[in-house]
């Protein structure tokens, strides 16, 4: 009986194990990222991302501490690395604000100095749903090889020195309460040459005086190094995102631009492209990650989403959103953000210069109504807290939002991205057409693209923060909008709201082709990219 027993306990026990190794094979194949650039290029727009358009980002390290730049404008937090490339200039900054320079005192010895103390992470987030954001994106690492949180990967974290604190899971639980979607951004593809004698090369040397920091203080190594690409390189790369992943279950995946895809013999933009071995395992290394990342979102039920940032993209057109530093499309291209600093830096910098809040209103005006999302940057200083001229532009621009959200959120774009007579812009919801003016609407308002346009198409006209009533009427030239002395609530720019008989999104208005959309751009890039 015993035996009996056994053998059936045996027979049981192999069908289980065969069950689950089917589920576990459905489970694979069921997955849709299969590794290749094709399957990825099929990757859906998240529909958080593609209704919530405004996100906030956030560049804070121990460069925040520095907040100076050799005449006073440009990106902070690159001077980790101009330190040692201009160290005529930096070095006798350094010595009179902190008494000795390199290799005596370096980038590492600023990092106790960055210390959060005024940090209140719930305090941020509230301030970011406040003002309309729907989404934020910190820098959990940029390319000074500085991480923002709780690694076991490396010494150099904001748990075991500085803050000591986990910024980047602080924030997510606060962002998350307040319904925000998160993605901590990584920027270490870059970190193999930011501390070398040469920038975007295979076979980097580190500069002089940071050997010389190493030599003095060996543990400097795994903050600065390492130095140029090998397999190892790579995968700490690879591993350093991935318990970024697994830690913080990121809605996106937030990766800089990569240099060396076009550099030092290496060009993903010829075919068949060219790659230096090293370089080639790391454009495979990405496609996994991304099919990981990708796949791990489906797995847990999350919409996920990537970027594919600069001039010449990561991967493939169609892996992930377009994206570059400040960048303002001509036309309505594919989906795409703009990173976008309210002045000349992105971390912080004292006494940058600002846009006016009228620019910022009608930038993010514009971005929105090429298709774009609208990521607005702000650079904390080391204590935590928001330079005010900040805090003044995402007050004015959440503001401007309450008022005008309806032609903002869940929007799509039009048959045409904007009207030079009037300085409009337009984007649409359902059926309602809307019409932003971003210059003070006086007298009337043709919009030419209406022409033709049957007596009975248009329902009514509302100006969005006004109680007035609008006047309208159906002309041979189009739709005219009589403007109401009283112009509301709004500043920098007004919303007409059109209620129509018919769906006034055009998807055959979009530019599919990347390399088309961004030609002739508007963008001003003040540094190369961040």
């Amino acid at each position: 009986m015993r035996i009996k027993n056994s053998i059936l306990f045996a027979i049981t026990t192999l069908l289980l194990v065969s069950c689950n190794s089917e589920k576990k094979k459905e489970t694979t194949v069921k997955l849709p990222y299969d590794g290749s650039w094709e399957s990825l290029q099929k990757m859906p727009v998240p529909d958080w991302f593609n209704d919530g358009k405004i996100g906030i980002f956030i560049h804070w390290g121990p460069y925040s501490v520095i907040g100076h730049r050799k005449e006073g404008r440009g990106y902070a937090e690159h001077v980790p690395k101009l330190i040692y490339e201009d160290s005529t200039y930096y070095y006798n900054y350094l010595r009179e604000r902190w008494g000795a320079a390199p290799p005596e005192f370096g980038y590492k010895d600023i990092i106790p100095e960055f210390k959060a103390e005024n940090w209140n992470p719930d305090d941020w987030a509230k301030l970011f749903a406040e003002v309309g954001a729907k989404y934020v994106v910190l820098t959990a690492e940029h390319h000074d090889g500085w991480a923002n949180w709780d690694s076991d990967l490396t010494p150099w974290n904001a748990m075991d020195m500085g803050p000591k604190r986990d910024i980047v899971g602080d924030l997510g639980k606060a962002v998350k309460k307040q319904g925000l979607k998160y993605a901590p951004s990584y920027h270490r593809e870059r970190h193999t040459s930011f501390f070398t004698t040469e920038k975007y090369v295979v076979d980097a040397e580190a500069r002089p005086d940071i050997l010389e920091e190493i030599k003095r203080v060996p543990e400097a190594e795994s903050l600065y190094g390492p130095f140029g690409f090998s397999k190892e390189a790579v995968d700490e790369y690879v591993a350093r995102w991935k318990e970024i992943q697994e830690k913080y279950q990121p809605d996106f995946l937030w990766i800089d631009d990569i240099p060396i895809f076009t550099r030092d013999g290496n060009d993903t933009r010829k075919n068949p492209q060219e790659f230096k071995p090293v370089i080639q395992y790391l454009y495979d290394q990405c496609r996994l990650m991304i099919t990981d990342f990708m796949n791990n979102g489906v797995e847990r039920g999350q919409e996920v989403y990537v970027n594919n940032k600069g001039g010449n993209r990561n991967w493939p057109d169609g892996v992930g959103c377009l994206e570059k530093d400040n960048l303002k499309l001509d036309v309505i291209g594919p989906k795409w953000q703009s990173c976008t600093t309210f002045g000349t830096s992105f971390g912080y910098l004292e006494n940058d210069t600002y846009k006016t809040v009228e620019d910022v209103i009608k930038e993010m005006v514009e971005v929105i109504s090429r298709n774009g999302n609208f990521l607005v940057n702000i650079g904390p200083k080391a204590d935590g807290t928001i330079p005010e001229e900040q805090l003044e532009r995402l007050n004015e621009m959440g503001r401007w939002l309450e008022i005008n959200g309806e032609a903002i959120y869940g929007t799509r774009y039009w048959k045409v991205n904007e009207q030079e007579k009037g300085n409009l812009a337009f984007t649409t919801k359902g059926t309602k057409l809307f019409a932003i003016a971003l210059e003070k609407p006086v007298n009337s308002i043709v919009i030419e693209a209406t022409k033709g346009w049957a007596e009975n198409e248009v329902k009514s006209v509302k100006l969005l923060g006004s109680e007035a009533e609008v006047k309208w009427s159906i002309t041979s030239e189009g739709l005219e909008i009589i403007c109401p002395a009283d112009l509301g609530k709004s500043k920098y720019a007004w919303s007409f709201e059109i209620a129509t008989n018919s769906v006034q999104h055009a998807p055959n208005a979009i530019q599919t082709d990347a390399n088309k959309a961004l030609k002739g751009t508007k963008k001003v890039d003040l540094d190369g990219n961040h």
